[in-house]
């Protein structure tokens, strides 16, 4: 069983007139085989949590703490949070020319277990992944996310995802640019690494339809840099139909 524990986070990042506050103390926290949603208007810092808890330099940490299993992640380098057990899916993932898929996987899997996988086992799961996201054995040998659609990005994440087995895996907008078929497949991954691993889940959406596929335990609503409200699933429904205007300016 692992925990994630979001106290009172603050965090800000600066910019040609200064420094400005985008969360203003954020409490959450996240358990093995728990999901837990957070929805929000733009721009009112749900990408800035999954990016400042994966270390992104551009944000400065004010004020809280975040822990994993008791350590402290804001102590730790980006390499280090995914060694503990953290994992990122960006909303736009980058592109990394020259590196091609299975190396890049391969190399990230060896970094995670401290040991390369035995080759003929890892070649089984990488091809066992494909298949069950529907991906092309081609895929393989492309340079990552390099001329990748957005459906084809969002797949690798998640094969990413199924692949290096992570604790608490934080999902930003996984469903933006996805068609109906391809969020069906991704969602479907992100539940099958959710059962095997007993995997905690923070996914950042505006909508609910990828809620019909990943079902929520808790879901938090994100206004003005903290969380305004918490509630189950039908929070989300409640959103679906009234919208995020009672909150802006909370």
């Amino acid at each position: 069983m692992s925990t994630l524990d979001i106290r009172n986070l603050q965090v800000s990042v600066n910019t040609e007139s200064g420094a400005v506050e985008i969360l203003k103390g954020v409490d959450l926290v996240i358990k093995s085989g728990e999901t837990h949603a957070i929805m929000g208007p733009n721009g009112s810092g749900k990408s800035t949590l999954a990016y400042s808890i994966a270390g992104h330099p551009k944000y400065t940490i004010t004020g809280g703490s975040v822990t994993l299993d008791g350590a402290d992640v804001l102590e730790m380098s980006v390499d280090e949070r995914a060694k503990a057990g953290l994992f990122l899916a960006m909303q736009y993932p980058v592109e990394v020319p020259g590196v091609s898929v299975s190396n890049f996987l391969r190399t990230a899997a060896t970094a995670l277990r401290g040991e390369a996988p035995k080759l003929r086992t890892w070649v089984s799961e990488v091809k066992g992944a494909m298949e069950a996201l529907s991906i092309d054995p081609s895929f393989a040998q492309r340079n990552v996310n390099e001329g990748f659609s957005g459906g084809e990005k969002k797949r690798h994440e998640i094969m990413q995802l199924e692949l290096l087995k992570p604790k608490i895996a934080i999902l930003d907008e996984t469903d933006s640019g996805l068609d109906v078929d391809a969020l069906r497949i991704v969602s479907e991954g992100v539940n099958r690494a959710k059962d095997s691993n007993n995997l905690g889940v923070l996914l950042i959406t505006h909508y609910t339809r990828i809620l019909r596929y990943i079902k929520p335990d808790f879901v938090h609503v994100f206004a003005n840099g903290r969380v305004v409200e918490e509630g189950g699933p039908e929070l989300a429904d409640k959103l679906e139909a009234q919208g995020y205007a009672e909150y802006v300016g909370n």
